[in-house]
């Protein structure tokens, strides 16, 4: 009997595995033979190179550039995300009036696509006719170039990621919140533990695993970066917004290198392997180092 419903088992299993062997193993099987050698699209023929390619990515000064891009765009995306997510989940936990009128246009922009979300921002964006210039006009500053000028074209992009996204950092915090059993707020008020100290405490450690779970989630996303580049800048103006994921887009698609950018492919996949090792370590086990 048991041997059967072995064999039910993998029979059902079957489609699911194959097909995730199409699109997940495959393809990283592809990229960590590719780092290791030179392909040539013509005759298609592949030479090992050994670590010749990652000696090279890490002299190359546009790697460097979309490396240090990159870890910026997400420290500043994720970071704004998580705080201004659990700001709203500290509101939102409390009762006032329109609540349940509020809760959705919080969350409406992480439901529209990203291609529409950049496009969108792109135009409030337009120096003569864009809406954030007219209105620091109308306060009576001056009109910015927000994605023409390198020093404010990625925190421009990171607005916009945090536009769309801070809704997902919020609805994981709020669950958080709305976990806590109420006796502990109770007994704290009764031990005097009120406001900033009954939420520096009690709350956030009571919540911490969510503000992580949050912050690995929306940083990992960040990490790969490509969408709203390509929409709205292209990785300019110079290389001033040029991510990771826009590296390895120009290089394996625009150059032709395979081996340059199946190399930074691993080093993305190594980080964000890296930076979920330190979640399930920290948070999975019970938050200890």
């Amino acid at each position: 009997m048991l041997f059967e419903n072995r064999k039910q088992l993998t029979a059902l299993l079957l489609p699911s595995l194959t097909i995730l062997g199409l699109l997940a193993v495959y393809p990283i099987g592809s990229v960590m033979i590719n780092a290791f050698g030179s392909v040539d699209y013509l005759s298609k023929q592949y030479q090992f190179v050994g670590l010749a390619n990652f000696v090279e990515l890490f002299e190359d000064f546009f790697f460097i550039a979309a490396m240090k891009n990159t870890l910026v765009f997400t420290l500043v995306a994720s970071s704004a995300q998580v705080l201004l997510g659990l700001w709203l989940a500290l509101l939102f936990n409390q009762k006032f009036s329109g609540r349940r009128f509020a809760l959705p246009i919080i969350i409406y922009p992480m439901m529209i696509s990203t291609l529409v979300c950049s496009s969108i921002w792109r135009s409030w964006y337009h120096y003569d006719f864009g809406l954030l210039n007219r209105a620091l006009v109308a306060i009576g500053l001056p009109a910015q170039e927000w994605l023409f000028n390198p020093d404010l074209a990625l925190y421009a992009i990171a607005l916009v990621d945090t536009w769309q996204w801070t809704p997902m950092a919020f609805l994981i915090i709020l669950a958080g919140l709305q976990s806590i059993p109420k006796d502990i707020g109770e007994a704290a008020m009764v031990d005097g533990a009120k406001g900033w100290r009954a939420f520096t405490f009690i709350t956030l450690p009571l919540i911490q695993k969510q503000l992580m779970l949050a912050f690995l989630l929306r940083s990992i996303d960040a990490f790969k970066l490509f969408d709203k580049v390509y929409v709205m800048t292209g990785g300019g103006p110079g290389n001033a917004t040029e991510t990771l994921s826009m590296f390895v887009y120009k290089y394996g698609f625009r150059f032709f290198n395979l081996g340059m950018a199946s190399a930074a492919a691993l080093v993305m996949l190594a980080i964000s392997l890296l930076m979920t090792l330190f979640y399930a370590r920290r948070v999975m086990k019970g938050g200890k180092q």
